[in-house]
């Protein structure tokens, strides 16, 4: 009787421990709770010098080039930029030009993606007119240097779009250039089929548009095609409402040089240009060539758009990015916003913060 009992109490104890330890562990189904907010940094053109056909590259492997702004572009959950120009030591076919007028090549050494490391960069656009400058051997040598610096990048043929999880929230990035070997900006339904798969399998997508005419006289948004010396640049206005339509939830431009306004549209943000961020030589900065943003969206866990931040940056020439005492990119965003799209439901205050006109 007295084994009995004892083998009784035992199997008492062990299925009260067993008990305990069921209570204390989290069920493996309940999953994870996503952040209530999310902050998302987006910035234009990044193109860290050259040495083709001559050098022009930084001191110190451009290590200064983004140095003093580097505290704004880590301060996100994910960042975001458009890289122009390829990531190649030597080799390569470069690019031929109609006009050698407005033809740049660039050749940026592989060694540089350091920087881009350093400054916290997630993401990455390869849609634009520079991805193909030394041809079929560059593109592999970018993808391949973002690759293994942990890297996403999105827009080439070869990989239109691309993943990446965080804190339990997916975001998908997909760019779109009207330029060969990129995903075509002027194919409109087959950019609302690319957005729409992504919508079906990410939380928040990110389309990413490298569009519109070039130049200081085109800050505008005309709401029509964009002819640039005999190339389609696109209707960005319809593209970025088509897609938001067929479930984007931020949409950031870039090609012209120069700022854009922005907009709300649907709850969800759009940057119509975000000018040269990071160009070092061989681009002009001069005037409002030189101004640039860093947008910091802060959003839900499915991108519906909350409020923004802009701090304003200027370049001078062979500089780095320095941020702009004077806010002069904000009184630009400002000055187009207000005459370009003035029904979006935002308000933009003098320090740069975006927020929605009945708060």
């Amino acid at each position: 009787m007295r084994i009995f009992l004892l083998s009784a109490l035992v199997l008492i104890q062990t299925a009260l421990r067993a008990q305990d330890t069921t209570t204390i562990s989290r069920p493996p189904s309940i999953p994870t709770p996503a952040k209530d907010t999310v902050s998302i940094v987006g910035v234009g053109d990044i193109m860290m010098g050259t040495s083709y056909p001559e050098s022009m590259l930084p001191a110190d492997d451009g290590a200064f080039l983004m140095r003093d702004v580097e505290p704004y572009l880590n301060d996100a959950d994910i960042t975001f930029g458009n890289l122009e120009g390829t990531l190649l030591d030597a080799g390569g076919t470069p690019k031929t030009c109609r006009d050698p007028k407005v033809c740049y090549v660039f050749r940026t050494p592989v060694r540089y993606v350091k920087n881009l490391q350093r400054a916290g960069f997630d993401m990455m656009s390869l849609a634009n007119n520079h991805a193909g400058d030394f041809g079929e051997t560059g593109r592999k040598s970018t993808m391949k240097t973002l690759d293994t610096a942990g890297i996403k990048h999105a827009g080439q043929l070869v990989q239109k779009y691309v993943l990446l999880t965080k804190d339990s929230i997916t975001y998908g990035l997909v760019a779109f250039a009207p330029n060969t070997g990129c995903v075509n900006l002027n194919d409109l339904e087959g950019a609302k089929k690319l957005v729409a798969h992504l919508d079906s399998i990410c939380d928040i997508v990110i389309v990413s548009f490298h569009g519109g005419a070039e130049g200081a006289q085109y800050q505008n948004v005309p709401r029509a095609i964009e002819p640039f010396h005999g190339e389609n640049r696109g209707d960005v206005y319809k593209f970025s409402h088509t897609l938001i339509d067929a479930g984007a939830d931020v949409v950031f431009g870039h090609g012209p040089h120069v700022t854009r306004a922005v907009e709300v549209y649907k709850e969800r943000f759009i940057a119509y240009s975000m000018g040269n961020f990071c160009t070092y030589r061989g681009i002009s900065v001069s005037g409002v060539n030189g101004l640039a943003p860093i947008i910091k969206l802060y959003t839900d866990p499915h991108g519906k758009f909350f409020k923004g931040k802009i701090t304003p940056t200027y370049q001078t020439y062979g500089s780095g990015v320095k941020v702009d005492p004077q806010n002069q990119v904000i009184k630009k965003i400002q000055e187009l916003t207000k005459k370009d799209f003035p029904e979006s439901p935002i308000r933009i205050a003098e320090n740069g913060l975006i927020t929605y006109l009945a708060q």
